[in-house]
């Protein structure tokens, strides 16, 4: 009798276990129904970022797949509109920096100003930011020396970083710097110590003119006693070295004349060296990258299209792996618009945990002069929201009020 009685208690609970798991699984199949839509739209965001390896982000303000959708469409496939649009590569007006000559400037007023901010207990760092992030680097050039008179042969420099520290103190020393020393300063940080930031490498030689280039390994020479050419053989090895170095030298064509016939050529030939054929001829994709002209590079990319049915990008991408394919993508980015690649490249240092302070100054500082006008509109274009209010929000204390200040106002 107990044991039929267990029995009976046994098939009871098994039952109800029966009952529990059929309604377990009608209230998830309903939640699906319902929430279906939802979990499919995610989904789809997560292939998309999956695909172009960006983060997604409250930031973005892109609130629906479509949005989605027409950010793949970015200025890296549009062809369109690339023969017509301006180069950074051949630019040599300084009309879409931030930073403009200051009217009424007065070096030796400046010095005495910077020297009392920085005198006795504590810094003034309004001053220091009013004054540095407000004049030309040229005008600066001629702050620095007349600092030297203001502050009894101490130079603006040593001051700086003795009274101010941080990313703070790298971006004020980055102002006062000459152009040219400062890519070289950066050079040397990229090749220093135990590794090289290959990154920092692409993105200096990739997106620089052949005047910029020349400038440098001037500067450079001057500054250390040996060539560029010879430090950075030292640092960098293979196809990728070989690129690098052939960018050094600063000797792509800069003719304005577009040959049509060469395009369609080269973007044969292009295809035949990788999409075509069992493996690829890294050398065919180097020789046309690196030396024809910024004009003629574009209409290549056209042709290419029409040749293999995908962007020159997508076929490197597909084709090659590593630094070399990071370095020749980098190049066809500049190609079609220098200002989007560096917007990219501000971009993915403020995403995720952590901010590349490093690469905000390189980038803001350096182009501040050049096309950060550029930079912010494509910022914007790309990402969704103003390059002023990720600097805001990614950022803090002075140094976030000097990058501020650089980069000029919000979109």
């Amino acid at each position: 009798m107990d044991r039929n009685f267990l029995s009976f208690v046994l098939f009871g609970v098994l039952v109800w276990l029966v009952v529990a798991v059929y309604l377990l699984l009608c209230v998830y199949l309903l939640c699906s129904l319902c929430c279906g839509r939802h979990r499919r739209q995610e989904i789809d965001l997560e292939s998309v970022v999956s695909e172009f390896a960006v983060e997604v982000a409250d930031s973005f303000h892109l609130k629906s797949h479509q949005d989605y959708l027409e950010f793949r469409m970015s200025v890296w496939d549009d062809l369109d509109l690339l023969l017509d649009s301006p180069s950074s590569l051949t630019a040599t007006s300084a009309t879409r920096g931030t930073i403009k000559e200051k009217s009424g400037f007065n070096a030796s007023e400046d010095a005495a100003a910077l020297r009392g901010a920085m005198e006795g207990i504590g810094t003034t760092e309004k001053t220091l930011i009013d004054i540095l992030t407000q004049r030309s680097n040229a005008q600066r050039q001629l702050i620095c020396k007349a600092y030297v008179e203001a502050a009894g042969g101490r130079t603006l420099v040593d001051d700086l970083k003795g009274d101010t520290s941080g990313d703070f103190e790298d971006a004020l020393v980055a102002l006062v710097t000459h152009p040219a020393k400062f890519d070289c300063q950066e050079f040397i940080k990229a090749t220093k110590g135990a590794g090289t930031s290959d990154s920092a490498l692409i993105e200096m030689f990739a997106s620089k003119s052949n005047r910029q280039i020349k400038s440098m390994s001037e500067a450079y020479l001057e500054d250390t006693g040996r060539s560029l050419m010879h430090d950075l053989k030292s640092e960098v090895s293979g196809d990728y070295g070989k690129t690098l170095l052939i960018l050094v030298e600063g000797k792509r064509d800069e003719s304005t004349h577009v040959d049509a016939a060469k395009a369609k050529a080269d973007a044969k030939a292009l295809y035949e060296a990788g999409e075509k054929k069992w493996g690829t001829d890294e050398s065919k994709f180097i020789d046309i990258l690196c030396n024809r002209s910024v004009p003629q590079l574009r209409q290549t990319l056209v042709e290419y299209k029409s040749v293999s049915g995908k962007t020159l990008q997508e076929s490197i991408e597909s084709e090659m792996s590593g630094k070399l394919e990071e370095l020749l993508v980098a190049i066809v980015k500049c190609v079609k618009s220098v200002p989007a690649f560096l917007a990219e490249r501000l971009y993915k240092s403020m995403k995720g945990l952590g901010t590349t302070e490093s690469t905000l100054t390189r980038i803001i500082v350096g182009r501040s002069e050049i096309d950060l006008l550029d930079i912010r509109a494509e910022y914007k274009k790309l990402f969704g929201c103003s390059l002023y209010s990720a600097i805001e929000s990614e950022t803090s204390g002075s140094y976030r009020e000097t990058l501020l200040r650089i980069c000029g106002e919000e979109d």
